[in-house]
């Protein structure tokens, strides 16, 4: 299931989460977001049950957790393990390079 995150849960739903997590940082506006936004929704169906957890947050809607980590151009994944930044991919990545990364962390 694809988790809605924003500056409020991040802390608690990322950063203190027990298993990796990827945030897709997004935006309305943004065109490559509008075509990353249903392939990090299949990946979020393809890794329900597994040890991952798979985010959105909207940029305009908070911007304190996108300043903190320096977010300059979205769409922007970060995959965080154990409360820190593990990897970082700006623009928009395949179904197959994100299941990748992810296996990884797995």
């Amino acid at each position: 299931m694809l988790k809605e995150l924003n500056d409020q849960n991040f802390q608690q739903e990322v950063l203190n989460a027990s298993k990796p997590v990827l945030v897709d940082f997004w935006a309305s506006w943004c065109g490559p977001c509008k075509m990353l936004g249903p392939i990090v929704e299949e990946l979020a169906k393809d890794f329900e049950g597994k040890n991952v957890v798979i985010g959105k947050l909207e940029v305009d809607a908070n911007q304190t957790v996108p300043a903190q980590y320096q977010i300059m151009s979205v769409p922007t994944i970060i995959v965080f393990k154990d409360g820190k930044p593990a990897e970082q991919m700006v623009g928009v990545q395949s179904k197959e390079h994100l299941t990748a990364v992810l296996n990884k962390f797995m």
